[in-house]
C-alpha cells in the first residue's frame, strides 16, 4: 500500500531559532563569558548589525548584577531570544538580590560608576525590571535588522 502526502500540510518554514541560556557564577569572569555567550547567539543567529550595542549592555548588565544584584554564593541567568518577527533581540539578566535598578537622575562627574543602566537606557530600543521571586529580571529589546 502507497500513501502520498497532502502538500497542504507540510510546512516548509525553517522553525525560528531557540531562546539561549546560561547561568553564571558570582565571579568576575562571568561577565566577559556573558558578552561571548551573547555575541555567539548573535551571530548564529545573523543579527550582527548592532552586536556591539547588545555585547555591551550584557555587560552593563551583567556586571550591575554582579556588584549588586547577586547574593555571596549565588549567580544570574543570562537569556537571549528573537524579538517575534525575528527583527531583533530581547536580552534578560535574572537574579536573585533585593532592590530595584534605576537609572542615577545626576551626573555627580566621579568614575565611581553607574552609568550602567544609563548606557542601556540610551543604547536600548526598550529596557525594564521586572518582579520575580527571588529577586528581579533586568532586560532589553534592541531591533537588529537580520544580515
Amino acid at each position: 500500500m502507497t500513501t502520498e502526502r497532502d502538500p497542504r500540510h507540510v510546512n516548509n518554514e525553517t522553525p525560528p531559532p531557540s531562546p539561549r541560556e546560561r547561568f553564571y557564577r558570582r565571579e568576575r569572569r562571568s561577565v566577559p563569558a556573558a558578552r561571548a555567550f551573547a555575541r555567539e547567539a548573535l551571530d548564529d543567529w545573523g543579527l550582527r548589525a548592532r552586536a556591539d550595542d547588545v555585547v555591551l549592555c550584557v555587560s552593563e548588565l551583567a556586571t550591575n548584577a554582579l556588584l549588586h544584584g547577586v547574593p555571596p554564593g549565588r549567580g544570574f541567568l543570562l537569556k537571549l531570544g528573537l524579538l517575534p518577527g525575528g527583527d531583533g533581540v530581547r536580552v534578560e539578566v535574572h537574579d536573585s538580590g533585593d532592590g530595584v535598578p534605576a537609572v542615577p537622575l545626576e551626573s555627580h562627574g566621579s568614575d565611581d560608576g553607574g552609568r550602567g543602566l544609563l548606557l542601556v537606557s540610551e543604547l536600548a530600543d526598550k529596557w525594564g525590571v521586572t518582579e520575580r521571586e527571588p529577586g528581579k529580571v533586568v532586560w532589553f529589546e534592541c531591533v537588529v535588522p537580520a544580515d
